[in-house]
């Protein structure tokens, strides 16, 4: 049974926030070609306008629509073909009544043209003649100097994580430096005398390290930087030495066991022992990953994490990854989650009073998305292998019904 005084995660995440709110990772300045995924430290500014012209979108001849309208197969209109524009150059003429000039895409419109007519739907007539077999708008196929980005325009605000489109626009107009926050420095600590590294043959009791590796790939595709401090036996001194040398360099320090409330539970001792404000809070109402630890020592978040594995991942996504964009500088607002609508495959039962995360496989069935419970402990690491997603059953309900509708929030 969970402890009713125990806090829902939201209220717990929320006093690690408001312990670093004035935390936030120093910056640098980078080139653009590699910055996918970083956050930009100030509002990005264009300095010209993109384009720097109005070009056709289509290969055909650029005109003035008016000298089209009415026109179709069988009532064509003739217009003479005065020039070529050629990609890059820029037209040294301007189109009268009745004229059009052969335009490639991207090509620039020469004054007179207000849009370009599509080479299917022009006839050649002769060398400088050709039939219109279809009305056209004006503006239509044409995109005008400015219509993308104009200057003085912010093109992306400070807190945003950058994309390849972001970058491609950046490109675009001229931006080939930008400031950035840094990435966080998280050090990884794993401890139990149980514990070996996953190239050493395993005894009776031992158990090769999983969660070091799954943290490490989590927060590096999150834009963090991991670093793996190794495994450290169930000694009072020894991790409170490695937690202190972490702590030097390092933007988070999270561990790997030692929270639950056996003999060797010394996580929390230790960190209320290095530092203020030490523990804010020992346990959350969730499942998996109750036994949580959270705490600050001098500004920096340090995490107990459950030693199961599943446990790992729910708190890394609840916790950690919040925490990650927090210290990164990352804009709230521009917090996505990747999630998708489906029915649940069956009934799942929930205690009153806690959070479940449930991992689930999607599944199509007769068109329709189905959620399917992977049920095992949270200490089977295979259950995340085959998982898509989670669906999260909140505190105040005593389960889902069969083909209830949730929402899948994608690993």
């Amino acid at each position: 049974m969970f402890d009713k005084n125990y806090l829902l995660p939201s209220d717990a995440l929320n006093l690690i926030l408001k312990a670093i709110q004035d935390n936030t990772l120093s910056t640098e300045r980078l080139r653009i070609e590699d910055r996918y995924g970083r956050i930009t430290a100030s509002d990005i500014v264009s300095s010209e306008d993109l384009p720097g012209f109005s070009r056709s979108t289509v290969d055909g001849y650029a005109l003035n629509s008016a000298d089209t309208f009415g026109a179709k197969e069988n009532s064509p209109a003739y217009i003479t073909v005065k020039k070529e524009i050629f990609m890059g150059s820029i037209p040294d003429f301007e189109l009268k009544k009745g004229e059009a000039a052969k335009i490639p895409t991207g090509g620039m419109l020469p004054q007179g043209a207000d849009a370009v007519l599509m080479l299917e739907n022009a006839q050649i007539v002769s060398d400088d003649m050709i039939e219109v077999m279809k009305s056209v708008a004006p503006n239509e196929n044409v995109i005008h100097k400015d219509e993308d980005i104009k200057k003085g325009e912010t093109v992306l605000k400070k807190g945003h994580r950058l994309r390849a489109q972001d970058i491609g626009a950046l490109a675009g107009i001229g931006i080939t430096e930008i400031e950035v926050y840094k990435k966080p420095v998280i050090a990884i600590i794993s401890t139990g005398d149980e514990i070996v590294p996953p190239d050493k043959s395993v005894n009776p009791g031992q158990v090769r390290d999983i969660n070091s590796f799954t943290l490490s790939g989590l927060i590096s595709e999150h834009g963090g930087i991991p670093v793996k401090k190794g495994i450290f036996s169930d000694d009072y001194e020894i991790i409170k030495d490695v937690i202190q040398r972490s702590l030097d360099g390092s933007d988070m320090v999270l561990i790997s066991g030692g929270t639950s409330a056996g003999t060797k539970d010394m996580t929390s001792m230790i960190i209320n022992d290095i530092g203020k404000p030490g523990v804010l809070f020992h346990g959350v109402s969730l499942k998996p990953g109750k036994p949580l630890i959270g705490g600050v020592i001098d500004g920096r978040p340090v995490l107990g994490l459950p030693g199961h594995p599943a446990a790992v991942v729910v708190c890394f996504d609840l916790f950690i990854k919040p925490i990650m964009d927090k210290l990164s500088g990352l804009d709230s607002k521009m917090i996505f989650v990747k999630t998708v609508r489906a029915k649940m495959a069956k009934n799942i039962a929930s205690a009153a009073g806690r959070e479940d995360h449930i991992r689930v496989y999607i599944d199509e069935r007769k068109g329709e998305m189905l959620a399917v419970p992977i049920l095992g402990k949270s200490g089977l690491i295979t259950t995340l292998v085959k998982a898509d997603g989670i669906v999260v059953i909140p505190h105040d309900k005593l389960g889902l019904d069969a083909g209830e509708e949730v929402a899948v929030n994608f690993f």
